[in-house]
């Protein structure tokens, strides 16, 4: 049976040029698999040809768009309006390729689930709990997962010294609500601390400090409710950052990992007791750092992966066998089959 697929994308967030390189991939994969696709963009509705082909698929700048940018694109994103477009509700299914609070934090869920539309990925209560990092670190400790320990920073006044001290140098400074890096920093000195709290606190008002851990990179894709093969990623910075994420050359990233198989099984195992103390479905892609005894300490949990063919996620299941295409139809069947 020939699908119909709406793959929403784009977005306002500092994001969307992740997004719409992934969207475009995507689209192009369904396609080739017989789907009929169209493609949404929430900040500024269904794209036809000429718009799809110059939004999707170019490749990621090495800095996330700017302010004045986003805020333009936001004045036309009305989430709830998602609902009144036939494009969207005429569909078999949404292929969800949108990242940011928004599409992983649980709100387009929400929508698509009130409008009762079938799509791709973890539910609005997934969604939630993973994408705010501090509540998502107490599941996977309650799951007895090591996460690196940190503390929420207030929104009025600041942490005791002795809670900051208790951590350690260096410490990362992350908005708690954002993926891809955007807002994140290492500090090295007190000196440093609240100034890259102002920086995070430009994308999400709640901001984590937490312990660096300083080992090797390593990431695990779930599909369904089966690990897939582990990779390491060797940034050229001392992070894997915005820039070393999608500028090509800047990471070296290796799958499998070469690392011993009791690792491997064990990062797999954890990856997936986090993909369900998270509540999450269809995929994910949780990434470890070792400390210095080669630990593992579990980072975050992605919701919504990047998906162009040389994204993390693919990777990952390429290096199971499963090719990018292969790796879409998966998705869409996993969807397809989970009741409303």
């Amino acid at each position: 049976m020939r699908t119909h697929i709406a793959v929403l994308t784009g977005g306002s967030t500092g994001e969307r040029d992740v997004a719409l390189s992934g969207a475009g991939e995507v689209t192009a994969a369904l396609r080739r698999l017989g789907h009929s696709v169209t493609v949404i963009d929430t900040a500024s509705g269904p794209l036809d040809a000429r718009r799809e082909a110059s939004l999707l698929g170019g490749a990621v700048a090495r800095q996330p768009p700017s302010a004045e940018t986003l805020r333009a694109l936001a004045t036309g994103e009305d989430l709830a309006a998602l609902t009144r477009l036939d494009a969207l509700t005429g569909a078999d299914l949404v292929f969800i390729v949108l990242h940011g609070e928004p599409g992983e934090g649980g709100r387009v869920q929400a929508v698509l689930e009130l409008a009762g539309l079938r799509y791709v990925g973890s539910d609005s209560l997934g969604s939630m709990l993973a994408m705010d990092k501090d509540i998502a670190k107490r599941l996977m400790r309650d799951a007895g997962v090591a996460t690196p320990d940190g503390l929420r920073w207030p929104r009025h006044g600041t942490p005791s010294e002795a809670a900051i001290a208790a951590l350690g140098l260096p410490l990362v400074v992350k908005p708690s609500r954002v993926g891809s890096s955007v807002g994140l920093s290492v500090v090295d000195e007190l000196a440093g601390l609240e100034a890259a709290v102002v920086r995070a606190r430009r994308h999400d008002p709640t901001v984590l400090v937490e312990a660096f851990i300083a080992g090797r990179e390593l990431s695990v894709g779930v599909l369904g409710d089966q690990p897939l093969a582990v990779g390491e990623i060797r940034p050229r910075h001392r992070i894997f950052d915005y820039e070393c994420k999608y500028t090509p050359g800047m990471t070296e990233e290796i799958f499998p990992a070469a690392i011993d198989d009791a690792l491997a099984e064990r990062l797999q195992a954890l990856a997936l007791a986090v993909h369900e103390a998270l509540r999450l479905r269809h995929v994910s892609r949780i990434d470890f750092r070792l400390d210095a005894k080669g630990a593992p300490y579990c980072l975050e949990a992605n919701t919504l992966p990047g998906m162009t063919s040389a994204s993390l996620l693919p990777q990952s299941a390429a290096a199971a066998g499963i090719s990018f295409d292969g790796l879409v139809e998966r998705l869409c069947r996993l969807a397809l089959e989970q009741p409303i």
